[in-house]
């Protein structure tokens, strides 16, 4: 059974307060784990079923239960989460190569709410006594945990996040209920990254500026596209500039000379070097 999760709205900054708790923000995907009459099955919070690629979680609670979480990979050498490998398992598809990354890119569900036990329904519950109800749960084995949390302390939580590189915090007022939409009764803070980068296109069919930097010997090489972030105002002075700068295109794209400059956060660099979910802040003059 699919309920659709509560999201996250966004905070403008860490902060504490006496009636929310805070919890480590898991780099992985939403994951809902179901089981009923003993049968299991797992879904992303699109509805989309990834029961079959995650064969160390198929594995049984005593009782039946709906539980919210996320999935995620640990990078052995940093001890972080990585985004990249869960989402490599998330995709693969064939049998054989599932159980091999099974042993070589395990994954972790990290749970942090439970929605339905022994067949009642405990969304309408504060928080904390849900919270109560998942930590009495006995895990079915070390692929399985329960998100920690403080109460109250959410500034001093994100300073540590934010000195290990982690993705960032949640706060969540003790008493919300469940509710499948976002809410500002969950709010996140991401630890975000910042780089300079040069516009050096833009998509046909939809908005997307193309990303490029410098590498040590002057060239320009791509590293994503920005889809997120500009105001009207920076769209109307960006297309009063860049009819000059056009150097050619194809059939996506528009190709300009790297000349707008541009200062975007995201929420790391990936492995090959690409921003990951770049947000445009503004234009550097």
């Amino acid at each position: 059974m699919f309920i659709s999760p509560m999201l996250l709205s966004t905070a403008p900054g860490p902060f504490d307060h006496s009636e929310y708790i805070f919890e480590p923000k898991v780099d992985g995907h939403r994951l809902i784990y179901s089981q009923q009459s003993g049968s299991i099955r797992l879904y992303t919070r699109h509805n989309n079923e990834c029961t079959h690629q995650y064969p160390e979680l198929l594995l049984p609670f005593q009782d039946d239960v709906i539980l919210d979480g996320e999935v995620a990979c640990t990078d052995p050498e940093t001890g972080l989460n990585d985004f990249e490998a869960v989402m490599s398992r998330f995709s693969t598809k064939q049998v054989s190569k599932i159980q091999q990354l099974t042993r070589t890119q395990p994954v972790t569900f990290a749970i942090f709410d439970i929605l339905q036990y022994k067949g009642m329904d405990l969304r309408s519950l504060p928080l904390m006594e849900r919270k109560s109800v998942l930590h009495s749960l006995s895990l079915p084995s070390p692929s399985f945990g329960v998100v920690p949390h403080i109460e109250g302390a959410g500034e001093a939580l994100y300073a540590q996040i934010e000195a290990m590189g982690m993705e960032g915090v949640v706060g969540k007022w003790k008493d919300s209920s469940y509710v499948s939409r976002r809410s500002k009764e969950w709010l996140k803070v991401i630890n975000w990254s910042f780089a300079d980068i040069y516009i050096s296109g833009y998509k046909k069919s939809e908005f997307g500026w193309l990303a490029s930097m410098q590498d040590p010997y002057g060239k320009f090489r791509p590293v994503g596209v920005i889809e997120h972030g500009p105001t009207p105002r920076h769209k109307q002075a960006f297309r009063g500039v860049c009819k000059q700068l056009v150097t050619g295109e194809d059939k996506n794209n528009v190709y300009l000379e790297p000349r707008i400059k541009a200062k975007v956060k995201m929420r790391n660099w990936t492995k090959s070097g690409m921003l990951r979910i770049p947000v445009f802040l503004d234009f550097i003059v």
